[in-house]
């Protein structure tokens, strides 16, 4: 079918209600919820999942129930609310960066004064705007040009949840039972404490079999929902990933390291202020030499390193294997532009914002990161140089990003490595023009954080504007939602990174000032980015440590294993990658049972199963967000505190029988969940 002939389920001669200011609000109200609980997702886990088709079964019961909406204005929903969720994970695996650069006096990050609302407002906003203007004249060539070529499984399946519900379909009804049970479980979990947040078994130092070995699990819905969505093969290497650390490297370092030694590198790290003080990672006690927690001591002070090389590796893999598709799919949508400049009548559903707008868009873009002070440099031609490396940069992956979405969807996109290469690229022309040292190192990431944001937005505008194109939108609308949701979304997700980045009680009193980096909040990727830019402009690293994980991924590549996910769960703690393989594992049992049934892409996306995991990641992670965020009002933490019944669960069980009775309560979800992922779902006409 040729694109003439081409009809979407909207005609191009209808004039029905689009772009309104009740579908951005509601869009803009999708994009603040799953953009805060996608920074929370990102900081603990390392991972997000679509909020297209979420937002869009909102949409379709919310909005046409009580709002009267339109198909055309579910979409704007769903378009302008997305914008959030793709921005979000930008940001959280980059800008944290800031807190992991070279340090300075007191142990301190140089660059932690960049780690502040209105440097990741304004980055957030820019990267996010970018990633749309660049889009714009790539739509017609990739979009319309290459309808029958560029599946866009997401935008499609999209499409097809969108059309379903304004045919009636009802289906919406499994994600708010998951979204109700998660925040029920939450509630138990975070605020009673009924349920034991991360049961743990642990040998002893002294264990002559495997000593120091950890297996612990945050038995949280997020993360069961996360690994559904995921399935097993990924949850599977994931967890591998987490076996090899927690159990073979911890194990074994522990066994030939001295806990002096694991001391001063933690020092050396500033995860311990001096060795001749209690507190640091591990809680380390300086007149007996020993740590209360050794294997946590161990991750922080060398399989975190180990970890980082490792991703750092599998990161780059995964672009030089893409590369062909990347030259390719560059030099092919750069000649369908320059063919697709023919005037005539343009339809509704041809309309697109004007290529001028890129254009100036670009020069304003570069001229604002030259003088507005929240950009670090030192001077405008500092801060010139990586405006224009923004743009360049931009253009090329942006160009990428939505091509290969196009191919394998945006859950594959290599973002993390189309990051790295910019990364390692602004190094080179820093290196080349002779800008070494720290002082430039915030600089490097903030091209580096810019340009994942921009290419992760780019990948969800293509399958946005996708959907669009199935459903007969009119593209310069969605474009604009998306300028909207980018900069509404920002102001939020600024807001939710910093608020979980505020220590507890109990990480001051070990020296600790920031969250993120801990356990609670890990942020793999802006760890390595800052990694990354360290040892090629200071040339200050552990690289014994970083080289063991790059070659880890290395033989995991030459096994035929996906690089990338094993060492992303080689960094992670195991109890985080877990819970992720509990809901791979059930969704593994439920194709199993349902091996002989042959599913599209859009039947898969709208499961049973896949809806009620959508609500446990949804419920999950807001739930999450609202009690850190409660949790940061002292009154309001000391209330919570209040109605705290673990004590008297430990005193009736014991410790182990409360961490028991939480095993029980995560199976029992897992069961709720394995039900409903084997039940019938609705046929989409």
């Amino acid at each position: 079918m040729s694109k003439e002939e081409f009809k979407p389920f909207v005609p191009a001669e209808s004039n029905v209600a689009e772009f309104t200011i009740k579908s951005i609000l509601l869009g803009c109200i999708a994009g603040i919820i799953f953009g805060a609980a996608t920074v929370y997702l990102a900081l603990k886990a390392g991972l997000t999942v679509s909020a297209s088709i979420p937002i869009a079964v909102l949409a379709i019961t919310l909005g046409k129930k009580f709002f009267n909406t339109t198909i055309l204005e579910n979409n704007i929903i769903q378009t302008t609310g997305s914008a959030g969720e793709s921005i979000a994970a930008g940001v959280v695996f980059t800008l944290p960066g800031f807190l992991f650069l070279s340090t300075g006096i007191g142990g301190q990050s140089s660059s932690e004064a960049f780690f502040n609302y209105m440097t990741i407002l304004i980055l957030a906003i820019l990267g996010g705007i970018l990633g749309t203007l660049m889009m714009i004249p790539l739509r017609r060539s990739l979009i319309v040009k290459e309808h029958e070529n560029l599946p866009y499984p997401e935008g499609t399946a999209c499409a097809s949840v969108l059309q379903a519900g304004e045919k009636g379909g009802a289906f919406a009804r499994t994600a708010f039972w998951g979204l109700g049970f998660s925040l029920v479980y939450a509630l138990l979990q975070k605020v009673f404490h009924v349920v034991a947040e991360a049961p743990t078994w642990a040998t002893k130092q002294a264990n002559k079999f495997l000593p120091s070995a950890q297996v612990s699990g945050e038995i949280t819905p997020e993360y069961m929902g996360v690994g559904y969505i995921i399935g097993p093969k990924i949850s599977g290497i994931l967890v591998a990933g987490g076996v090899l650390a927690w159990l073979a490297l911890i194990p074994l370092l522990a066994t030939l390291i001295d806990p002096l030694v694991a001391a001063k590198q933690l020092t050396k790290l500033g995860l311990l202020l001096d060795i001749t003080k209690p507190g640091g990672a591990g809680n380390w006690d300086p007149i007996t030499q020993t740590f209360a927690d050794y294997p946590r001591a161990i991750y922080q002070a060398f399989v975190k390193q180990i970890g980082a090389g490792a991703v750092a590796a599998g990161g780059f893999i995964t672009l030089l294997k893409t590369i062909p598709t990347i030259i390719s799919s560059f030099k092919e949508s750069v000649s369908s532009i320059k063919e697709g400049k023919a005037g005539g009548v343009i339809k509704r559903t041809d309309r697109d914002l004007s290529i001028k707008l890129v254009g100036i868009g670009s020069l304003v873009l570069i001229l604002l990161m030259a003088v507005l002070p929240q950009i670090p440099g030192d001077s405008i031609l500092n801060k010139l140089l990586i405006g224009v490396l923004v743009v360049v940069f931009g253009a090329f992956f942006v160009t990428v990003s939505s091509r290969i979405v196009g191919l394998i969807g945006s859950s594959n996109n290599p973002i993390s490595g189309m990051t790295i290469a910019t990364i390692m690229g602004t190094c080179l022309v820093f290196i080349a023009v002779g800008w070494t040292g720290k002082i430039y190192e915030p600089m490097a990431l903030v091209v580096g954080g810019m340009i994942c944001i921009a290419a992760a937005n780019a990948g969800a505008t293509s399958q946005d504007l996708k959907t669009g194109y199935l459903i007969g939108a009119t593209p310069k609308y969605q474009q604009i939602a998306l300028f909207i949701g980018a900069i509404v979304s920002s102001i939020v997700i600024g807001l939710t990174v910093r608020i979980l980045d505020t220590p507890t009680a109990e990480m001051l009193k070990q020296g600790i000032h920031h969250a993120i980096g801990t356990e609670t909040y890990a942020a793999p990727q802006a760890t390595l980015m800052a990694t990354l830019i360290k040892g090629m402009l200071s040339f200050n690293l552990d690289w014994q440590y970083v080289l063991v994980g790059v070659f880890i991924a290395i033989t995991i590549e030459l096994c035929g294993i996906n690089a990338l996910s094993f060492a992303v769960g080689a960094y992670l703690p195991l109890s985080t990658t877990l819970p992720i393989f509990a809901g791979g594992a059930i969704k593994g049992l439920v194709n199993w049972r349902e091996k002989q049934k042959i599913k599209s892409v859009e039947e898969e996306e709208i499961a049973p199963g896949n809806l009620f995991a959508t609500g446990l990641v949804a419920g999950g992670a807001i739930a999450g967000v609202i009690v850190a965020i409660l949790m940061v009002i002292p009154s309001v933490r000391d209330n919570l505190s209040k109605v705290n019944i673990e004590p008297i669960f430990t005193n009736w069980f014991g410790e182990g029988g409360y961490q028991i009775l939480g095993v029980l309560f995560f199976l029992f979800m897992g069961f709720v969940l394995y039900t409903i992922g084997i039940k019938k779902q609705e046929k989409i006409d």
